[in-house]
């Protein structure tokens, strides 16, 4: 094993070990049986340290989702990418919260690449018009709530004890996001028609903006494209009657 993959074990477990998820750089030294210079060299300073040490962690995680192959439903997908966040948080409570603390000034790596699978996934439901947003809002969106689930999970677990609250909040999330035909739902009587025509608006922009994007067609200009993506963007993502 090199050197700096040592370094990266052995600070790995103790920010897994460690009661609030922090480590020393004088700890990890020890524990390696490194002197600082090479620790700096290797990783510049403590945070560069830790980023390390998230991608190191989370590429375990990620791995799994790069040889996942897509589904013929990618809302099913999108279901199972929920939960397999939220557990891989409860899993590893300190690498998750270090992850997403904001003392760390740099997004690690795989937290990108993360919000790309989730943008990936995005855009096949947008192709099959089952997003009612551009994918680029859904996927904050719901990354923004699942993060948020799965950090309270983690940070207060004597608080948030529900099992089902993550569903819940997903299955909440995701009516946001996709269209009412997804759930099964219909427009009742009380003039909610009008929601399921701006749902169905929403939609029909969204894939046809996804659509575009994946046409190898040049018919329309650079300007053309960046106009038509603007105006579809802004028919997806304005909202509409509430």
């Amino acid at each position: 094993m090199s050197t700096r993959a040592r370094i990266l074990e052995v600070a790995a477990d103790l920010v897994a070990e460690s009661p609030d998820g922090d480590v020393s750089t004088r700890a990890v030294c020890e524990a390696a049986q490194v002197g600082a210079p090479a620790l700096y060299r290797y990783f510049g300073d403590k945070e560069g340290l830790l980023s390390a040490v998230v991608d190191h962690g989370f590429d375990k995680y990620l791995a799994t989702k790069r040889q996942h192959r897509a589904g013929a439903d990618p809302i099913e997908d999108l279901r199972d990418g929920w939960d397999s966040h939220v557990e891989f948080a409860l899993q590893n409570p300190n690498l998750y919260r270090l992850m997403n603390s904001p003392a760390m000034r740099t997004t690690p790596a795989a937290a990108l690449e993360s919000h790309q699978i989730l943008t990936r996934d995005l855009e096949r439901a947008a192709a099959l018009g089952k997003l009612r947003l551009a994918p680029e809002l859904a996927a904050q969106i719901v990354m923004s709530a699942n993060v948020g689930v799965a950090l309270m999970l983690v940070a207060r677990p004597s608080t948030f004890t529900d099992p089902s609250t993550s569903h819940r909040v997903r299955d909440a999330v995701h009516a946001s996001v996709f269209t009412p035909d997804v759930f099964g739902t219909r427009a009742a009587p009380d003039g909610s028609a009008d929601d399921q025509d701006d749902a169905r608006l929403q939609s029909t922009a969204s894939r046809l903006n996804a659509l575009l994007r994946q046409s190898p067609d040049q018919t329309l200009s650079v300007a053309e494209t960046v106009l038509l993506t603007e105006w579809l963007d802004r028919l997806s993502n304005t909202p509409q009657h509430r």
